[in-house]
């Protein structure tokens, strides 16, 4: 079987994680995958507990970390090189940044067969000075010369990565929007909905938001707590505003909200308040469960993950319309979009919702439908065990010669197994399958 290097920057919690261990577990038995991480930061909480639920086990690159670093990053790569001459990919994955740079030098340097880099985001606006911003593109335009394919998790990162920005063609990108096993922000929701508010002592008449996200400059929670505050002082519904997650932002998030006067609570302080910091959350399905509408304020998304599962718990959205975000949300029909940076507009659609109970109920109903057909692994499976077999077709002569051109055994694989573990009828797979063979023929 074809043997997948998949490199990711770190284990920390978000889409990329969920995106890598998804793909590695469920490609499997026709793909062979072995996971190989960067250290994430000491403020980032662990994801790794995702793999082992799924009985991966990642191999660790001690060098390897979000930040340049010239001496550790050429020891990375180094590492990496030795990693691919050991196991002998036939195809290296990378996923976002730091391990597309090192991943995709190493693997070209081995002469890997098939090289693949996903942006699950990008850094082109919103994180660096221009002169840094420019380097850091010319860098990208460099490596996607080098890769098979370059992946955009969605239509509007595509065409930024190839209009906006010219990193490449865009017949050199393959849009694959992420998927989820998102069955769990259905499931025992009462429950959990009762748990969460006993354990935050949210009361029934109490409207509960939540902001769910590292806490780092380009989430700009900042707008959050703005908004927040003109919301406290305008409304006269009971509130309380929810902080889930962690990063080096805390401390001036926790500053911010005092200058704002919006009392607050922690998880080393906890008690009833206006706004909590909760630090993160494993279960963030209890989360969602427990609160009425989820709020997003960053200054640039790729596909925020945050939103996909606010719909997959019927939950209303508050957000501001940056990057892949309308290509996730069904605008004024699931979420209300806010201009980046624009409080009174944030401020505004929080009171709409916070106020109106009717509104709230029927923007969270289309939720889970939506996303639950867009953003399920076993659509995201079947994308890209379909684009690794036209990839190998095309740079792997030795798999052309192992699979007749009758025979697209991965992608056949994938939809069978999707027949096991989804809805899908036999007939819907074979459809499928036959689908793909028709366009490897093509």
């Amino acid at each position: 079987m074809p043997k997948i290097l998949r490199i990711i920057n770190r284990l920390n919690l978000g889409g990329p994680t969920f995106n890598v261990a998804l793909l590695s577990k469920h490609l499997s038995p026709s793909f062979e995958t072995q996971i190989v991480a960067g250290m994430k930061e000491e403020s980032e909480a662990s994801s790794e507990f995702i793999l082992n639920k799924m009985g991966l086990k990642p191999q660790y690159i001690p060098n390897m970390y979000r930040s340049v670093h010239p001496t550790k990053d050429y020891a990375a790569y180094q590492d990496i090189k030795k990693i691919i001459q050991k196991y002998k990919p036939d195809i290296v994955h990378t996923h976002a940044a730091k391990s597309g740079a090192l991943g995709r030098l190493a693997a070209k340097e081995c002469g890997v067969p098939v090289i693949v880099h996903t942006f699950h985001g990008h850094v082109f606006h919103s994180y660096f000075g221009a002169l840094k911003t420019r380097f850091y593109l010319e860098v990208e335009r460099y490596l996607a010369k080098h890769s098979s394919k370059i992946v955009a998790i969605s239509p509007k990162q595509k065409k930024e990565l190839s209009e906006d920005y010219q990193v490449c063609k865009p017949d050199h990108i393959e849009v694959v929007p992420l998927g989820f096993d998102l069955s769990k922000f259905q499931d025992n929701q009462i429950d959990k909905r009762i748990d969460f508010r006993q354990k935050y002592q949210i009361a029934d008449d109490e409207i509960a938001i939540a902001i769910v996200g590292r806490l780092v400059p380009i989430k700009n929670h900042s707008l959050f707590l703005n908004a927040l505050k003109q919301l406290l002082n305008n409304s006269s519904q009971k509130i309380r505003a929810f902080v889930v997650g962690g990063g080096e932002e805390r401390h001036n998030m926790e500053n911010l909200a005092t200058e704002l006067n919006i009392p607050f609570a922690t998880p080393e302080n906890f008690h009833k308040a206006p706004l909590t910091f909760t630090s993160w959350i494993t279960d963030v399905d209890e989360v969602y469960a427990g609160v009425d509408l989820v709020a997003l304020s960053s200054l640039n998304e790729g596909t925020p993950v945050s939103l996909i599962e606010a719909q997959a718990a019927n939950k209303p959205i508050v957000t501001t319309d940056v990057g892949g975000v309308k290509d996730v949300v069904i605008p004024n029909q699931t979420a209300l979009l806010s201009p980046s940076k624009c409080v009174e507009s944030f401020a505004h659609n929080l009171q709409e919702l916070v106020e109106n109970s009717t509104l709230r109920n029927q923007m969270g109903q289309d939720g889970y439908q939506y996303v639950a057909q867009k953003y399920s692994y076993q659509r995201l499976t079947g994308d890209m065990a379909q684009l690794y077999d036209k990839l190998l077709w095309k740079h792997a002569p030795v798999y052309k010669r192992i699979y007749p051109i009758s025979t697209i055994p991965s992608t056949m694989a994938i939809a069978s197994n999707q027949v096991r573990t989804s809805s899908l009828t036999l007939e819907t797979a074979v459809a499928s399958a036959t689908k793909r063979n028709n366009d490897f023929i093509r």
